[in-house]
């Protein structure tokens, strides 16, 4: 039997069903799915995704057998329909209409009125007696024929219709009259034959097949790879091809077309949402060619058709149990459904639609944490305008994305893309946008439109970028050649500054300052239902008290890395760290002529570096003190959770000047000579700093540099901790790479601790452990598990020693390894789970062969990134850590991995 490639639906029955999303694709799977249901959908065929793939992998051809079935469901669509497929008499007319398993809204082309030819409209303004109605849907066919599948660029058609409008002295399409048209079709047609060298076709079935081979096309297309980069959908088998009956719902002023949301697909709001167009085509909604009215006023214009696709609205959501977002046309007061699917939204309304669901017990917890994409968390968190800035309101369009922008403008997609790669921020400011734009509009911070409305392509693109967007703004005018837009007396040229308010719809002159975003409400509320659904832990890296007191408002259960060389840089105390590295090789010498000496020689040696201990033991005092107060502040913030710090990590040169006024300024501070300041900086030059003295190998020869630091984590613990708000304290002993170096500075770290515990005559629960972040340690964990209570992973500094790749460098050349496939994801940004991932796999397993219940987590920056949480509750680590603002993204993609 041959293999199936086409399925049929119409007639209240189809041969598909909505599970079947990943052959027939989102499109085809509800347009069967709904004819199963009863819903009014025109009756239709789907050519399968996969034969897509086949498509291509034949050269572009059919592959064998698809032409005839193809025949076989257009028979079977006449039959449905009681029309027949190029007859002058009683034509069937289809649209042909693209449709991948996962949206991908305006990436891929679709054909409408296909059908026509010269006898066909003969044949058809006979049998309508509405000339106007025929003439306007040959030209849009030819339009869109001739571009999306002949390549002749629409904005040819698009001007010889602008000179139709002007020459009629009109200003929508829909006032000309059907003569006007008549010529219209004629000068596409001259158009047509002008840009491609022959004649418009003039046979359904080439028309058909021509459409068919460019949605398959379109799937390759430059703006529907880049959408899939962009929102990384892969693993795609291709498109389907829907070829679907056509209804009109431009055949006079009993007719209409729209697109409509079961909720804001802003807000979020369970509202009845949405626009549509009386006489008009699907097209010219989403276009944004006319100005759309709101759905409500549909109750007042044609109340049957209203009450009926609200009744509609409810059942599909109920049946899909989300969101849906739904396009209908009304021919002669009858309506249809062209399509539904799972809408686009924005952040925020993606939240409160999880939220209220739940709560009217449409969709379980399991499934709420499944609607709300990590990175659509990440635009939550970004800063808003501040309420009491003044601004300076220029114009106000449709709120068709929220949020706040700031940028400045360009006019195409080329030039956002080229300004954003040298790190400025840009808004796209398009009359229109299109699917050419999709780069563009990824690169900027905002998109300001003169025409569209709501459910325009710029607002529903946007919308699903989480990018602010303010649409329809008609009072100002778009001028692409001398690259700039007018609105009244003010001209805002190429480069000047803009704010955009999507939440408002306003466009304001300048920079607008921005307010760091809150938790509450909503956002809150879905947070508490990923947390009854996760089962890993999510821990912030912080570094002083406000970072603490911002990642416990966002969630976090305790420190997972706390950086205490970034304490050493603030104010005085970089002086008393300098003073330190100048004394600390002397002392370590004194240490060692003192061990080798006899009771006799130690009085002269003491002598000797009098100064030396001086300066090294009153620069660690100074710390210890800073230290303790810094850890006061964490511990206090923190109440309780428990926090891990990280004990001195970098090599020293770090911390001394490299230019010749700031090594002046140490001398003089420090009361030294010039000379010995750079004797200091060229001794300490490392070829390899990220392989050289530092982390626990500064501890073997400095070891009381631990010490202090051991000594102000616990005094500080000391004072904090109370009968019901426990401290505990996790000492992380970073660089550890042969067991022994753990168990060297480890005993030096106990003993301080023991020593501070002894003199407080109290008792404080502590643990010890190490950071993962060589290859050997990973490779011997099983022996390093014995010296330690926990494992931190640094997937940072693990990442660049297995790659050998330096996270300052990299960037030079990551983009290029990215483009042609090398990597699929920067690997500092996305763990490389093959590479590195097997090492901390193995460093897991080998850690727990030694100590079962030993406490694992990660705390490099990849501890946020989803694809990453999602690696480390597939391997049983107890915990992530990852900056403040990331947070509720660890969280929301944790309890995501716990429900896969």
């Amino acid at each position: 039997m041959a293999e199936k490639r086409v399925y049929f639906f119409g007639s209240k029955k189809a041969e598909g069903k909505a599970s079947m999303k990943q052959l027939l694709g989102g499109k085809g799977a509800n347009l069967a799915e709904m004819t199963n249901l009863g819903v009014p959908v025109p009756a239709g065929f789907t050519i399968a995704t996969n034969v897509c793939q086949e498509y291509y992998s034949n050269n572009a051809k059919w592959p064998a057998g698809l032409e005839a079935e193809v025949s076989k469901n257009i028979k079977k669509l006449e039959t449905a329909m009681g029309k027949k497929f190029g007859d002058p008499k009683n034509p069937l007319l289809v649209s042909v209409r693209s449709g991948a398993a996962v949206s991908m809204p305006g990436m891929m082309d679709t054909v409408l009125n296909l059908g026509l030819n010269d006898d066909v409209v003969a044949g058809l303004i006979e049998m309508t007696n509405n000339p106007r109605f025929v003439y306007d849907i040959y030209r849009r066919f030819i339009d869109m024929y001739g571009d999306v599948v002949m390549g002749c660029k629409h904005e040819k058609f698009e001007e010889a219709l602008e000179a139709a409008k002007k020459k009629a002295k009109v200003e929508n399409d829909n006032q000309l009259s059907a003569e006007q048209l008549a010529e219209l079709v004629e000068s596409y047609k001259k158009i047509y034959k002008k840009n491609i060298g022959k004649m418009f076709p003039q046979k359904p079935l080439d028309q058909l097949k021509g459409a068919i081979d460019a949605v398959f096309g379109s799937w390759n297309s430059e703006r529907a790879i880049k959408y899939r980069q962009i929102h990384k959908i892969e693993n795609l088998l291709g498109t389907a091809v829907n070829v679907q009956a056509m209804v009109f719902g431009n055949m006079g002023e009993d007719c209409g077309t729209g697109v409509c949301f079961t909720r804001n697909p802003s807000t979020g709001e369970k509202e009845l949402y949405g626009e549509f167009l009386i006489n008009a085509q699907g097209e010219d909604v989403v276009a944004g060619i006319r100005t759309p009215l709101e759905m409500k006023k549909l109750s007042k214009i044609m109340p049957k058709a209203y009450k009926e696709l609200v009744a509609l609205m409810k059942k599909l959501e109920k049946h899909y149990k989300d969101m849906q977002d739904i396009e209908f046309t009304i021919e002669q007061k009858k309506l249809y459904i062209l399509q539904t699917r799972n809408g686009k939204r924005t952040a925020a309304a993606a939240v409160k639609c999880a939220v209220d669901m739940v709560a009217e017990k449409l969709i379980p917890n399991k499934v709420a944490v499944t609607r709300v994409m990590p990175e659509q968390l990440d635009m939550l968190l970004h800063p808003s305008f501040d309420s009491k800035a003044k601004r300076d309101v220029i114009a106000k369009g449709l709120p068709a994305s929220p949020g706040a922008a700031v940028g400045q403008v360009v006019f195409d997609a080329e030039t956002a893309d080229a300004w954003a790669a040298e790190g400025k921020k840009v808004i796209l400011v398009r009359i229109e946008t299109s699917p050419e734009d999709i780069s563009g509009m990824h690169a900027s911070e905002g998109i300001l439109t003169q025409r569209g409305g709501m459910t325009s392509h710029a607002a529903v693109v946007a919308r699903g970028m989480g990018k602010c967007c303010v649409a329809g703004v008609g009072e100002i005018s778009v001028n692409y050649k001398t690259r700039k837009f007018t609105v009244g007396k003010k001209t805002v040229k190429e480069g000047d500054w803009l704010s955009l308010d999507g939440t408002r719809g306003e466009v304001a002159m300048g920079q607008i300052p921005l307010v760091e975003p809150k938790m509450s409400g909503d956002f809150a509320k879905f947070m508490a239902i990923c947390d009854k659904v996760r089962k890993l832990k999510v821990r912030t890296n912080a570094d002083t008290p406000d970072d603490a007191a911002a990642a416990r408002e966002f969630g976090a259960e305790g420190i997972g890395l706390c950086r205490t060389e970034h304490m050493f840089f603030e104010g005085e105390r970089i002086w008393h760290v300098r003073s330190l590295i100048l004394a600390a090789d002397d002392y370590a010498a004194m240490k060692k002529e003192l061990a080798e000496a006899d009771k006799k020689d130690a009085a002269a040696i003491k002598k000797k570096y009098a100064d030396t201990k001086k300066n090294y033991e009153g620069a660690l005092k100074k710390l210890l003190t800073y230290q303790r107060k810094d850890f006061e502040g964490i511990f206090k913030a923190m109440k309780g959770l428990p926090v891990t710090v990280r004990l001195l990590d970098p090599p020293l040169h770090e911390f001394l000047p490299n230019d010749a006024a700031s090594q002046k300024e140490m001398a003089s501070r420090l009361k030294i000579k010039l000379k010995d300041v750079k004797n200091m900086v060229e001794k300490l030059h490392e070829f390899n700093p990220m392989l050289g003295h530092r982390g626990c190998r500064l501890a073997v020869t400095y070891p009381e540099i631990y010490r202090m630091q051991a000594r102000a984590i616990i005094e500080a613990a000391l004072k904090l901790s109370t009968p019901k708000n426990k401290v505990i304290p996790e000492i992380m002993i970073p660089l550890v790479g042969e067991v022994s170096e753990l168990a060297q500075v480890k005993a030096e770290v106990v003993d301080e601790i023991k020593q501070v515990l002894k003199k407080s005559r109290k008792k404080l629960t502590y643990k010890i452990g190490t950071m993962i972040e060589i290859p050997r340690a990973a490779l011997t964990a099983d022996e390093i598990a014995n010296e330690a209570d926990f494992f931190s992973f640094g997937t940072n500094d693990l990442t660049q020693m297995t790659l050998g790749f330096s996270r300052d460098d990299i960037g030079r050349f990551i983009g290029q390894y990215l483009v042609e496939g090398i990597y699929k994801e920067d690997p500092f940004q996305v763990l490389d789970q093959n590479g590195v991932g097997k090492l901390v796999k193995t460093g897991i397993e080998l850690g727990r062969s030694a100590k079962k219940r030993l406490k694992i987590g990660i705390c490099g920056e990849h501890g946020g990134e989803p694809k990453t949480v999602a690696f480390c509750h597939e391997l049983g680590m107890n915990y992530v850590s990852c900056s403040p603002y990331r947070v509720p993204i660890a969280r929301l993609a944790a309890a995501q991995s716990a429900v896969k």
